[in-house]
């Protein structure tokens, strides 16, 4: 590559300047010479005879002008830094003039053109700047290659535009993303919106014009011939621009064109595959469909025999049809209805109609098209039945995971009147024929179906050749409850014989010997946790992993020590159980196991005084139970994993969610020879927690996270029944509110407690939102969504408190509705002496709350924060629990939601919401749970007409996953649109109290 001497390399940059692309280079020194222009001349930037000299090819013939250009550059005040030698922290940056060749959009994409794909021209480089504009000109190509295009009327001018197709406008946000910084170095001072506007959009709609002139056949026409050939001759190369008059009558046509593009009004071209009733061909039909409500849809066939409908716009054949041609370019077969006058359908062999499902269809449909397959697209019609049975002579207790098990395989056919009944062997001798030729639509008994050919074939291979054969339990039990990889075809059956029997058949829970409550057992177990523990001990003896998920307050402590009291009932102990907790836990497993099971030899592993070495070797030898916390497995897991652990118990098991996490690596490589999760939340965000927790308790078992998820994806969401199946076996899930579980626990009384703004929170809930639609105008669609969510949190803090917001340390006192009802609320139950917990999200305000509510109550007002001492911690719960009189425990919610234990409780107040139903019932659950003895009343405080009032309505409208075994985080609210979050952020007139 040519050098300059003293300067480096030769780069070329463009920027898009108003109606014009602007190409300079830097390299060789600018002589000197007079300033026409505010700032100094750029000392490296090329002359203009050097910029003519290497674009003289590319632009040959070309009339070039030459203009300054001023640009804003890293560098020091002597010299900017050159783009080749750039660092990526600039200390400063300065202004800069270059001369600068100025190309109007014909020569413009007459370069770019020439340029792109290419690292170099006549030597010099090509700049990052440069070569974005050839990406957004190469876009440009393509629009107008694909028909996605349409005239448009512009200052009097008709120019080729972009379609406005949601294709076009995900790729122009790509493009404004990879924005590289040297192409807005002219554009200082505006946002990543308005440089998104200036340097992508606008040369895009120019480019696209000078693309679709070039590219058009040159034709001729005048106003005299009418407004069509007139605008047709304005748009081709060399016409003349329409007349005033007939732009005046085109304006509006044109704008409903684009408005039909967009989908308003529009009747969009829709494909729809109909299977034969036995040998027949395969039927495409051509309907066409309302894109505003697409429940609205006629054939194509009756609408050339003029059997429209009112909802049909006048110019629906000539869309159709224009449909119909651009539709030919992603399926050519299509290509043989144009030949006919009035297309109305497709007709297609088997092998064609495979080709359509498999290619076409999804080829169509990402070009914009409506495609409809039959029922059974995306539907698995062969699955298994396996056989398990266990050898006739099998050790007291059940088998091992590495002990054989005889298993054997049945080919289903699924969805029949009689349910899935098993192929014949002439069924599956055609279906092996059939998948040798690699059929993928195949007709078994008398309907049609898609199969994958290599997936049937090794199934086929599987059943028929291998017959009967010995797994181990473990490889088993991953086949039965579909784990990736282990079989061909899903296994939707599975027919076992004793405990995998009774595990794989969903009915381990009622055939277990029963625990009953273990001697000298400090409290009588109820039938649910003698259930609960029977059921830890029966997949323990399999040598299986344990998820007990039990909702908050139903004693997974209890049926875990019961189960540790149980197995030293007679005959020699286990080794030792090793639990891990939150640091918040340590104390409570400690004075739990002293009062339920004090037999058991406990020593608690934490503090910068921990035993290490063989001390601790020889104390975990002498003990039952070791309690730890997650921190010191992922400071000590190496000397950990070398003790001799018979199980590993992980409680607030969804400290393990992040899979990657060093704290869940650290406690996965502990060696033991069953473990057991304890989690009242199985998942909080997503089902990958889910395996991650699973994947502790049983490793490997559902395969890797992305498998499991895959596995489990359904159309419109998780497959709920396929997950249950999946992780069913091993997951215990009992809720408080099923009354055959636990009769006798209080009721749970939940409401909205709704609050008024003062003026002062309502002008400056104003202020904020007034300030976010301001900036949203500038800013790109990544923005916007970061933008909206980051001043719902600003928000909240405002319906708390204006002190909080401003941070200001002003007085409380007066200024917040929500502060005024909670003070409410509090001192009436006060009055009757009763006990309550408040949560806030927020430390900060709990800071000055505490003190607030302790001078206006006159009562104790306890504060336990994240940076709470654990001693102080079990101080306060211990005073709070054994105080007499009211009294105000104030907590956040992070820090306390989990792990306590305050039944002194009956009030429970969030102050403000986290907007996660999951970590709020954790927190509630810190009084409703065992050992409650009155009515809990939960107050959940709201902001009407403000963003706390909408969330919490989306909140109730939505679903949750597996009957609340999976709940729904925060993160929901970033998929909402900017238009969503708009109508949330919204203050409405009831807000604003008197």
């Amino acid at each position: 590559m040519t050098t300059d001497r003293g300067t480096g390399m030769r780069v070329l940059h463009g920027a898009w300047d108003g109606d014009a692309l602007a190409v300079w280079g830097e390299g060789r020194p600018a002589r000197s010479g007079g300033r026409d222009s505010a700032s100094p001349p750029h000392p490296f930037a090329l002359v203009p005879r050097a910029l003519r000299d290497l674009l003289a090819a590319p632009l040959e013939g070309e009339s070039l002008r030459v203009a300054p250009l001023e640009l804003l550059l890293p560098g020091t005040p002597d010299a900017p830094e050159h783009s080749a030698r750039a660092s990526a922290h600039p200390a400063a940056f300065h202004s800069w003039s270059v001369p600068a060749l100025r190309l109007a959009p014909a020569a413009a994409e007459r370069l770019l053109s020439a340029l792109e794909g290419r690292a170099e021209v006549a030597g010099a480089a090509v700049g990052p700047s440069l070569g974005h504009l050839c990406a957004v000109r190469g876009f440009a190509e393509l629009l107008v290659r694909s028909d996605c295009v349409l005239p448009g009327l512009a200052g009097g001018r008709a120019r080729w535009r972009p379609a406005p197709l949601d294709p076009v406008r995900e790729h122009l946000a790509a493009l404004t993303a990879a924005l590289p910084a040297s192409a807005r170095a002219h554009l200082p001072g505006r946002s990543p919106g308005e440089a998104g506007r200036v340097c992508v959009l606008e040369p895009l709609e120019l480019l696209t014009d000078a693309v679709a002139r070039r590219l058009a056949p040159p034709r001729s026409g005048t106003a005299a011939e009418g407004s069509g050939p007139a605008l047709a001759a304005a748009l081709s190369t060399g016409g003349p621009p329409p007349d005033p008059g007939t732009v005046e009558r085109l304006r509006g046509p044109l704008r409903d064109w684009r408005s039909r593009v967009r989908g308003q009004g529009r009747a969009a071209l829709l494909f729809l595959l109909r299977e034969p009733d036995r040998n027949g061909p395969w039927t495409v039909e051509f309907w066409v469909r309302s894109s505003a409500e697409p429940g609205l849809r006629l054939p194509l066939e009756q609408v050339w025999l003029g059997e429209g409908a009112a909802w049909l716009p006048s110019d629906v054949g000539a869309t159709a049809l224009s449909d119909l041609r651009r539709a030919a370019r992603h399926h050519p077969l299509l290509r043989r209805c144009l030949r006919d006058l009035a297309p109305s359908r497709l007709l297609l062999g088997t092998e064609d109609a495979q080709r359509f499902v498999s290619e076409a269809a999804p080829g169509l449909s990402a070009a914009g098209f409506s495609v409809v397959l039959p029922e059974w697209h995306g539907r698995s019609s062969l699955g298994l039945r396996m056989d398990a049975q266990e050898p006739p002579a099998r050790r007291r207790g059940g088998v091992g995971p590495s002990d054989l098990v005889d298993v054997s395989f049945e080919v289903l056919l699924r969805g029949g009147e009689e349910g899935a009944e098993p192929l014949t062997e002439e069924e599956l001798a055609e279906l092996a024929e059939l998948a040798r030729l690699k059929r993928s639509l195949v007709r078994v008994r008398g309907r049609w179906m898609e199969m994958d050919p290599d997936r049937v074939a090794a199934a086929l291979e599987m059943v028929v050749r291998h017959g009967a054969r010995r797994m181990r339990t473990e490889e088993a039990l991953r086949t039965a409850v579909g784990a990736a990889g282990t079989a061909p075809l899903p296994v939707e059956e599975v027919r076992a014989s004793g405990p995998l029997g009774a595990l794989l058949g969903g009915g381990a829970e009622s055939s277990l010997r029963p625990l009953e409550t273990p001697p000298g057992f400090g409290a009588v177990l109820r039938p649910y946790q003698e259930r609960g523990a029977s059921w830890l001990r029966f997949l323990g003896e399999l040598g299986l992993g344990a998820v007990l998920a039990d909702d908050m307050g139903l004693g997974k402590t209890v049926q875990l020590l019961a189960l540790l009291a149980d197995e030293r009932r007679d005959g020699p102990a286990p080794g030792p159980t090793l639990l891990v907790c939150p640091v918040s836990l340590v104390g409570n497993w400690r004075r739990e196991a002293e009062r339920f099971a004090p037999g058991l030899r406990v020593h608690v592993q934490h503090g910068p005084e921990r035993p290490q070495g063989n001390d601790l070797a020889r104390l975990v030898g002498a003990c039952d139970l070791v309690v730890t916390t997650y921190g010191v497995v992922a400071r000590d897991s190496a000397e950990l994993a070398g003790l001799p652990w018979h199980r590993v118990v992980c409680d607030e098991a969804q400290a393990l969610k992040n899979h990657g996490t060093r704290q869940a690596r650290a406690v996965r490589s502990l060696p033991a020879r069953t473990r057991i999760a304890l989690t009242g939340t199985p998942v909080e965000n997503n089902l990958g927690e889910l395996w991650s927790v699973m994947d502790f308790a049983n490793p490997g078992l559902l395969g890797t996270a992305a498998a499991f998820e895959q596995a489990v994806a359904g159309e419109s969401g998780p497959d709920t029944a396929r997950v249950r199946r999946m992780t069913g076996p091993f997951v215990l899930r009992r809720l408080k509110t099923d009354r055959s579980i636990i009769a006798d626990l209080p009721e749970k009384v939940e409401m909205r407690t709704w609050c008024t703004l003062t003026p002062e929170q309502a002008s400056l809930y104003k202020a904020v939102v007034e300030e976010m639609t301001e900036r949203l105008r500038e800013a790109d669609e990544k923005e916007k969504k970061g933008l909206v969510l980051a001043t719902m949190s600003r928000l909240k803090q405002i319906c708390n408190h204006p002190a909080q917001f401003l941070g200001d340390g002003s007085a409380l006192a007066g200024r917040s509705g929500k502060l005024d009802r909670l003070e409410s609320i509090l001192g009436e139950a006060a009055a009757e002496g009763d006990k309550a917990l408040c949560f806030t999200q927020y430390a900060r305000f709990g800071d000055r709350l505490a003190p607030y509510l302790r001078s206006r109550l006159g009562v104790p007002v306890l504060w336990l924060h994240g940076g709470t001492p654990r001693a102080d911690r079990e101080e306060m719960t211990r005073r709070f629990q054994e105080m007499a009189g009211p009294a105000v425990f104030l907590l956040s919610l992070k820090a306390a939601g989990t792990g306590l234990n305050l039944t002194a409780a009956n009030h429970v107040v969030h102050v403000d919401r986290w907007w996660n139903p999951a970590v709020e019932n954790q927190a509630t659950d810190r009084a409703f749970r065992i050992g409650q003895r009155r009515d809990v009343q939960v107050r959940k405080m709201v902001c009407v007409g403000t963003v706390e009032e909408r969330v919490d309505e989306m909140i109730e409208r939505k679903s949750v996953l597996a009957d609340g075994a999976v709940a729904t985080g925060e993160e929901w609210l970033a998929g909402l649109s900017v238009e969503d979050l708009r109508e949330v952020v919204r203050l409405s007139p009831e807000a604003v109290a008197g």
